[in-house]
């Protein structure tokens, strides 16, 4: 991740999609990063499987995140994907995962630490014992579908304020609007 100038605090490879989690040097160099690691990722795949063609359809998803109130509530999103793919009990136990170093200790020359990580306890063995805390409870149904709507409709994850400060940023809305057509109101209805 060095050479494309992004840090990644959390990962997970699935069977079928990738989870990052990254703080790139500039929000231009994300799409930068991902064409090359599917670039990376597609090869090794055809070439060990010798199979050819895309593995991914459609682009990427992506969200901003407010660091302070939600960078821990989206490691555990990612490193829990797993688990509530019943594929392990444990998220330490799955291999293709960021968790065995950030709640482990074991060495993973692509993770960055994070301030928020690293201000969890004095130490490394202080800050793995209280990251592998924050996992004994579960990961709340309004977190998990806080996350995925905001990847699902590519919006900021955060308060009311950093959303408000994304979009004057943007100078575009960045709120949930309904899918399709405006709905006519009752009275347009009623003259036709």
């Amino acid at each position: 991740m060095r050479e494309t100038d992004c840090a990644l605090h959390a990962y997970v490879l699935m069977t079928n999609h990738v989870h990052l989690l990254l703080t790139p040097a500039r929000a231009a160099l994300v799409p930068n990063l991902l064409i090359a690691l599917g670039r990376r990722y597609v090869q090794y795949v055809n070439k060990t499987y010798r199979r050819t063609g895309t593995l991914w359809d459609g682009r990427y998803k992506s969200s901003l995140v407010e660091a302070d109130a939600y960078l821990l509530t989206c490691m555990r999103y990612i490193e829990l994907n797993p688990v509530r793919a019943a594929m392990v009990r444990d998220p330490a136990s799955y291999r293709w995962s960021s968790h065995p170093a950030n709640g482990h200790g074991h060495h993973d020359r692509l993770l960055t630490r994070h301030s928020l990580y690293q201000e969890l306890g004095a130490t490394d063995l202080d800050r793995q014992a209280a990251y592998r805390r924050l996992f004994r409870a579960e990961l709340g149904g309004d977190a998990i579908d806080d996350v995925r709507l905001a990847l699902d409709r590519d919006q900021p994850l955060g308060s009311g304020r950093f959303r408000a400060a994304v979009e004057h940023m943007l100078g575009r809305r960045c709120v949930a609007q309904p899918r399709g057509r405006p709905r006519r109101a009752a009275a347009d209805v009623a003259e036709n």
